[in-house]
């Protein structure tokens, strides 16, 4: 008889690169690893419906709370968010189950992560998958860019910058956060802005519409509950920290152009995903800049929250690179 139950999902924590990480996990050790890289405000569950299904396909799949997140330790300074120490993170989780190398996916985030991976310790990655957040190479620091087209207009990532202000407004109420920016960014809620906010006196939450009730198509009340638990626990401090870091890990990797990502290249990504509004030439800039560029795949009825809203069609685009990869 042909065994055909799920690959179950694990749970554990490790001690890595002086920080515990709580970690999902499926398949086999001994099998090639894959490393899934959350993104903001995510976490581990947030590949829930890929854990199982990469496992299936043969893959030994490693999804962390990332430092800062859920039960993941937080650390009280700006600085241990840079990207040295979130790369350090990834690959001291292959240096602890054994792998030389793996395929690294990131969404949001955690895309920026896994780009900046590549570029900094390309002998650990296998293959890069970016998800939603395109490979970027800063003509200058980011905050610098972000103040010259937004000038004194809001932009989410310089309300970020100040410790304070963004930990208190989302801390409030981490429930009734998680599910306005998860609504505000899906394909069902996401709406270009009908007028230009002033950076004082708003926050990341003005004027983000009343969500409809749950459930919806791709999230619960459950899903919502176990994220508001998280953040509840955790804070938004590291979270938020990871924004803090943009001009110095631009420091560390402006020297490190695109060409140098030898290995192979995905792209997967919602066409209603607001992060596309902002950077609409990312898939052709990676396409002429990557030199193993495999190519991208854009879902329909998908917002930002690919791998949560479309599962099914995310993994069989993200299953269709990896056995292309295997041939």
């Amino acid at each position: 008889m042909t065994d055909t139950a799920e690959p179950e999902v694990r749970q554990r924590t490790i001690h890595v690169n002086d920080v515990d990480l709580h970690v999902l996990e499926a398949g086999d050790p001994a099998n090639p690893a894959i490393v899934l890289s959350h993104g903001f405000p995510e976490g581990a569950y947030s590949w829930r419906h890929q854990l199982a299904v990469l496992a299936a396909a043969g893959y030994h799949v490693i999804a962390p709370d990332q430092r800062g997140y859920g039960w993941s330790c937080a650390p009280t300074a700006v600085e241990a968010y840079g990207i040295q120490h979130l790369t350090g993170d990834l690959n001291a989780l292959l240096d602890e189950a054994g792998h030389d190398d793996a395929i690294f996916v990131g969404h949001d985030w955690g895309a920026l992560i896994v780009w900046d991976n590549a570029r900094l310790h390309p002998e650990r990655v296998r293959a890069v998958v970016g998800v939603s957040v395109p490979a970027v190479q800063w003509p200058a620091p980011p905050t610098e860019l972000f103040k010259m087209v937004y000038e004194d207009n809001f932009f989410y990532m310089l309300y970020f910058q100040p410790v304070g202000p963004a930990e208190t407004e989302l801390d409030a109420d981490p429930y009734d956060a998680i599910i306005k920016i998860f609504w505000s960014g899906s394909a069902a809620g996401f709406a270009m802005p009908t007028e230009t906010r002033k950076m004082q006196g708003t926050g990341f939450l003005t004027n983000v519409a009343t969500p409809p009730a749950l459930p919806w198509p791709w999230l619960t009340a459950a899903d919502v509950g176990h994220y508001g638990d998280q953040f509840s626990h955790s804070g938004f401090f590291g979270p938020l920290s990871y924004y803090r870091n943009l001009d110095a890990n631009y420091e560390l990797v402006k020297h490190i152009g695109l060409e140098q990502l030898t290995m192979p290249t995905f792209f997967i990504a919602g066409v209603q995903d607001p992060v596309l509004v902002m950077d609409p030439s990312g898939p052709q800039r990676m396409q002429s800049s990557l030199p193993d560029f495999r190519g991208h795949v854009m879902i329909d009825n998908c917002g930002h929250w690919t791998q949560q809203e479309k599962p099914e069609q995310f993994n069989q685009a993200l299953l269709g690179f990896l056995h292309e990869l295997d041939d």
